[in-house]
């Protein structure tokens, strides 16, 4: 039996649904955009379903087309047809769900990454042990090499924020997650340590949410938020109880904006927020 086709990145399916949401703003069917371009609907049809590749020049004929006057947008989605080539999260792709892979994907494209958490440490700023310590506590249980493979994978996709010109990074974590002891006290201090490290550098910036606070605008559930080149290139994922849910519609978008802003307005400022580290790692 031949290899099967793996699909298309989601970077690429990105850009055929706003060309998608571009054509339909203008009321053309894939019929009638095709015969303004000279090309099949099938051609149309696949390049919106991100099964084939377009260049940056067939992308801005498109949006003239289409009477798109977003120029800022127009650049964008011209800006994603230049990298054909597919990321390390591909060597993951028969071993982990697919919602990994393209949460790596968008995280390696980000402008920007706002996240928050309550019960758990965010993934980017984990350690391989207390990792390691919440995939051991999945239901049901996950066999030990798939385990390690999740492992290896997260720590892979920290490397954004180490790399040449980081996306800004801003963590709003709840006190309840530095006060889980996921592993024991002797990971949870490693944990906590490597917290206070990084939130030293100058693109990330980690707030806490203290047990204190009066207000807490939203559930218990994780939400990561990946900015792109413009805000309507912006995606969501929601933390769920098989997996990350990925969205780009702009009606959430616009829900967790406001989420997250308001999560952020009752965090302790940064230096607070590690003071607040410091002492829960002097308690364990």
């Amino acid at each position: 039996m031949p290899p099967s086709t793996p699909p298309p990145p989601v970077r690429r399916r990105r850009l055929g649904t706003e060309l998608r949401r571009l054509r339909e703003r203008t009321d053309l069917s894939a019929t009638e955009a095709a015969k303004r371009l000279g090309v099949t609907q099938s051609r149309v049809s696949n390049i919106e379903a991100g099964r084939y590749g377009v260049s940056a020049d067939r992308v801005r004929t498109l949006a003239s087309h289409y009477e798109c006057a977003d120029q800022a947008l127009v650049d964008a989605l011209a800006a994603m047809t230049g990298d054909r080539k597919r990321g390390w999260w591909e060597e993951y792709r028969e071993m982990l769900p697919a919602g990994l892979l393209e949460l790596a994907e968008l995280e390696h494209h980000a402008t920007a990454l706002r996240v928050a958490q309550v019960i758990n440490i965010p993934g980017l700023l984990q350690t391989p042990a207390h990792a390691r310590a919440l995939f051991g506590e999945s239901v049901p249980p996950l066999p030990a090499h798939e385990i390690e493979h999740r492992v290896s994978h997260r720590i892979k996709r920290q490397a954004v924020l180490h790399q040449d010109n980081p996306p800004q990074y801003t963590a709003i974590i709840h006190e309840a997650a530095l006060r889980m002891q996921f592993g024991g006290p002797a990971t949870t201090r490693s944990q906590l340590e490597h917290l206070i490290a990084v939130s030293e550098r100058e693109h990330i910036t980690i707030a806490v949410i203290p047990f204190g606070s009066t207000s807490f605008p939203t559930s218990a559930q994780g939400v990561d938020y990946i900015c792109g080149s413009v805000p309507q290139l912006d995606t969501v994922g929601i933390d769920t109880s098989t997996g990350s849910e990925l969205t780009d519609d702009a009606s959430r978008l616009a829900k967790y904006r406001l989420v997250l802003d308001r999560m952020e307005s009752v965090t302790l400022p940064p230096d607070l927020s590690r003071d607040l580290v410091h002492r829960i790692i002097r308690e364990l």
